[in-house]
Formats: C-alpha cells, structure tokens, sequence
C-alpha cells in the first residue's frame, strides 16, 4: 500500500534532517577558520615590519584588534620622560661607565606592569634630578636588545637594577615614585658611620647582631669612599670605620694590623670573619653578603629573604624533623665548611608548620623521611636530589658535583610518549625543554589539571585552534598535565595556565595570555606575539566538499 502524501513528506524531511544538521555544523565549524584565514594579514605579527600592513581592516570591530598595538607604539608617549634616558645595546656601555650611580628599568612595551610603572619611575627620575642626586634613571627595551637582558639575567618584566660603579643588584622595593626616590636616597646618602669612642663601640657590638667595621687611616678619602659604596650595595647590615686602635680592638682587630683592615661581626658560633680581599666595593660587599648569613641557616619566615635574595644563589638544603635534627646537623654543618661563600647550607624544619611544611610541598617532598637536596635558586629552580645514605662524605661529593653542574635535575614528570603526533602536541617534565624550548619554534602551551572543569570546557576550542593551525610549520601547540609533571619555565598560576614563548627569546619569561578562551582570540595574542609571521591558507574547496560529501554519505547511511 502507498504511504500518504503527508507521512511520504515527513519521511524525506527526517532524512534530510541530518544533512541540514551536519551543514550548519559545518558553517559553524568553518567561522573561525574563515576569519583567522581573512585577518591573517592584518593582525601584526611580532616583527619589525609587522604594523598595519595594506589591507587592513575599516570596520570598528577590525580595528579594536590594533588598539594593544598602539598601545605598544605609545608606550610613554604621554608621560614627561625627559629625565629618564633611553638605552640601547650601542650606548649602554658608555651610558654605565660615564656615571658612578644609574638605575635602569628593561622593560617590554607589550607588559602591562612595565605601562603601570612608567608614571612612577619618570617621576622619581624628574624628583631625583631636581633635587641634584648623582644618579640617572635609564631603560631598556628588552625586545629589541634581547641579548643585553639576558646579559645581565634578565627573566621577567619590569625589571630594575641599580648599579654602583658598574656593579649591579637588582631593586627590590614597591614600584612607586616615592619608594623608589626613598631606595635610592638612602643608597646616595652617608653610608658608613664614624666610631670614634669605646664607648660607641660597645653600644654597637651590643645592640646589633651583626656589623662590619672597617680601620682606616683616615675618615675621609678613597678608602672611606670605597666602603660607603660597598655598604650601599648591602640592605640589611650597618657599616662603620674607625681610625682608634682601642675601637679596631674590641672589634677583634689587632690594634697593630696593616690598615685598611675590614671584619664582619656576628653574635653567633662563627663570631668573627676577616676579609682578605681587594679594597673595592663590589668585591667587599660581595664579602659581606657571603659571610653574613651563619655556616648552616635554619630557615625561617624572617629570614627567607636574607637566603633567597643572597648572591650565592646555589643552596644545599637539609630536611629533617626536629627530633632528627641533632642526628644529622653536626654531619651537615662539617659538609659546610669547604663551601663557604660558594653554597648557602639551609636547614629546613620538616614538620614545622610555619615553614617546613610549604617548603616541603614547593620542592614536592612528601613524608617525614629526612632529604638532602641541591637547589640553583629562584633564576631557574632547578633541584637535584641526593641519592643513598646521608653520610659526610657523600654530601660534601654531593654538594661538589653541584657546584661544577654534573648533577641531572629533577622534575617531576609522566612518562615520554611514544608517539606525539597529534595537533595538540604532548609536553611532560622531560621533554618540555627540546618542544617548547626550541628556539626555532613559537609555541604556545596549556597548562591543565585533568579534574579542572575550565580545562575540560577550553579542550575542544584548544583542539580546534591547533587544526586549524597545524600547517604552520613554525609554530607548536602544546598541553601539560600541571599535576604530573613540573618544569622551572612552566609554572601555572591555577589551571589552565595559557603560556607562550617566541622563538629566539627562550631565555626570558613566557607570555601569559588572558584574553578570552575562544579560537579567535588565541588566534590574534599567537599573532601578536610570534617572532616568526605566518600566513595561513584556505583549504581546497573541492577537497572541503569531497569531504563534506562523504561525511554526508556516512551520515545518510547511520540514519538509514
């Protein structure tokens, strides 16, 4: 019997239902290739020549894609910079020797930090000038004099050094006008006090825990020069000199020595430390910030800063609990001794709350068992872990190899697959430094959590931008599980964590993007930001059709 017209009708209309559905996911799909193909030209890459090229979009919507660009074009451009002076590669070296005192920002113009800072460090600049400081205020655009900043260990933007005679140490204040004119004041104005009494001498030896005197011929002239500069490179000790033979005494000096003689006193078991050194002020303030922490330092929250701002950066650190403390530290303090001044030996409290606990969980040490561990500093975090019994011997071999780079780090890390040759390449701890670390590859690298449901919600729009772009030879689009694997150049901040890192520029700190999760937008921050342009091109429309064809073919015979 004949179907009714009506149910004929809605028979074809139900197998017609899968293609229209299937067309719109098609268009739907193709939208944000479409647009990344038709903008490929108008959003500036990260290139000399990468600006507004002919063709750019007229619309208001293109144009808002341009605003961060002139953002960067305008970078100070309506502050008052008279005062701060723009260095380069070229003039830095003269810059630097024409001028005792100097502070200078490196900075990005794409970093948003460094655009807050800019009102505040022109200020302080101007103050500074008018009030006749010996000091000049400078900058450095890192982007364009890459290899200068990574001269002088430059690994995030802003950043601030002050330099003395050459000499530098980065700042470590608030970046407002008025802590940075108050820093660099107290680094110009009188850094060294004259004692010139018994008495005065033993109002210091008692009331401050630890000093440095210097005995001189004379209060004035190039020694006591060079001691005032030494001191403005140290924070957090007090400087003095004396010319009094009964002063020099009581600081353990012999009253007879060959002058200048310069000690630093300490209220603890190594009471005492001579320095034998060049009169100059970096090599004395070098000397201080050695000697001034104790042979073995247990940690605590007062003193963090003093370990980790210290310029021995290498550190050896003991983990053990209280009651084992008295077991292993007589062991640890004798490893100490034949890397004084070279390595800084901590001792970490494993079960104080306060800070063996969080310390514990940074360097993922988990248990109460008692750890030796190397660690090269906050520069780049590498830790390396001391294998077999924890004996004198095998610490102080340890501790040797460490300080002449035979150690392999460690990090956490999945195993390395197999294979990795999906759109979306695989990063693990052990093999993050040969993908995204190569130098000759943009890459752009999303760090999740497998519990985290806003990575669950960015997979398919991730997994869709690295289609889209996986004819590009030059750029990689990668994943870590930030659970499972750890990286000293891949830190998340909550997950996901979206990290870029242009080719060329691996030495400095990766771009984070904030932008929304969409194809488009990561689209545009990878262009922005790539050293190396590309262009995509259209797929082959037969071949788009043949495909689409087929995926009807397959479609209407699942139904059927």
């Amino acid at each position: 019997m004949a179907l009714p017209r009506s149910l004929h009708l809605l028979f074809l209309l139900l197998l017609a239902i899968p293609l229209l559905l299937a067309s719109v996911a098609a268009s739907a799909r193709d939208e944000d290739l479409d647009y990344i193909i038709d903008n490929a030209d108008d959003i500036p890459a990260n290139d000399p020549e990468g600006w507004l090229q002919e063709g750019s979009p007229s619309d208001e919507d293109e144009e808002d894609l341009f605003d961060q660009g002139r953002e960067d074009e305008d970078y100070g451009a309506e502050i008052d910079e008279t005062h701060v002076l723009l260095l380069t590669a070229a003039n830095f070296s003269s810059f630097l020797a024409a001028r005792r005192h100097a502070m200078v920002e490196f900075y990005a113009p794409w970093c948003g930090h460094c655009r807050a800072l800019a009102p505040d460090y022109a200020a302080a600049a101007t103050h500074l000038a008018a009030q006749q400081y010996d000091v000049a205020l400078a900058k450095v655009d890192a982007t364009e004099d890459a290899e200068l900043a990574e001269q002088y260990g430059v690994q995030g933007f802003p950043t601030l050094l002050f330099f003395i005679d050459g000499v530098h140490k980065e700042y470590p204040g608030e970046r407002t006008k008025d802590a940075i004119v108050a820093w660099i004041s107290k680094k110009l104005g009188p850094g060294v006090q004259n004692v010139t009494t018994a008495d005065e001498a033993e109002r210091i030896l008692t009331g401050e825990e630890t000093t440095v005197l210097a005995f001189l011929d004379s209060l004035s002239g190039a020694h006591s020069d060079e001691l005032a500069a030494a001191s403005r490179l140290e924070d957090t000790i007090n400087f003095y000199q004396t010319t009094s033979p009964d002063v020099a005494k009581l600081f353990h000096i012999d009253p007879k020595a060959q002058r200048p003689s310069v000690v630093l006193l300490k209220k603890e078991e190594e009471k005492l430390t001579v320095y034998d050194g060049e009169f100059r002020a970096s090599a004395i303030a070098e000397f201080v910030s050695a000697s001034k922490l104790p042979l073995i330092t247990t940690l605590t929250q007062q003193n963090a800063p003093a370990i980790f701002d210290s310029p021995i950066k290498k550190q050896i650190l003991l983990f053990a609990v209280a009651s084992e403390a008295s077991k292993f530290l007589p062991i640890f303090k004798e490893a100490a001794k034949p890397f004084k001044g070279k390595l800084l030996f901590v001792f970490v409290e494993r079960d104080n709350e306060e800070v063996g606990e969080p310390v514990a969980n940074y360097f993922g040490i988990t248990g109460q068992e008692t750890t030796v561990l190397a660690y090269t500093g906050n520069e780049d975090a590498k830790k390396f872990f001391l294998g077999g019994e924890i004996l004198l011997d095998n610490i102080k071999e340890f501790a040797q190899d460490f300080l002449e780079d035979k150690l392999t780090p460690f990090y956490k890390s999945d195993p390395v697959p197999e294979s990795n040759d999906e759109d979306v390449k695989i990063v693990v701890g052990k093999n993050l430094d040969q993908i995204v670390l190569d130098e000759t590859k943009d890459v752009l690298l999303e760090i999740y959590a497998p519990w985290c449901g806003h990575c669950q919600t960015l997979e398919p729009t991730y997994n869709k931008l690295a289609k889209h772009l996986r004819g590009v030879d030059s750029l990689v689009i990668a994943k870590m599980d930030g659970t499972s694997n750890e990286h000293p150049r891949a830190k998340p901040d909550g997950f996901p964590t979206i990290l870029f890192y242009p080719a060329g520029k691996k030495s400095f700190e990766p771009i984070t993007f904030e932008g929304d999760r969409t194809v488009v937008e990561m689209y545009k921050f990878i262009k922005k930001h790539a050293s190396i342009p590309f262009k995509l091109k259209r797929p082959d429309s037969s071949a788009a059709r043949t495909e689409s064809s087929e995926s009807s073919d397959s479609n209407r015979k699942d139904e059927l």
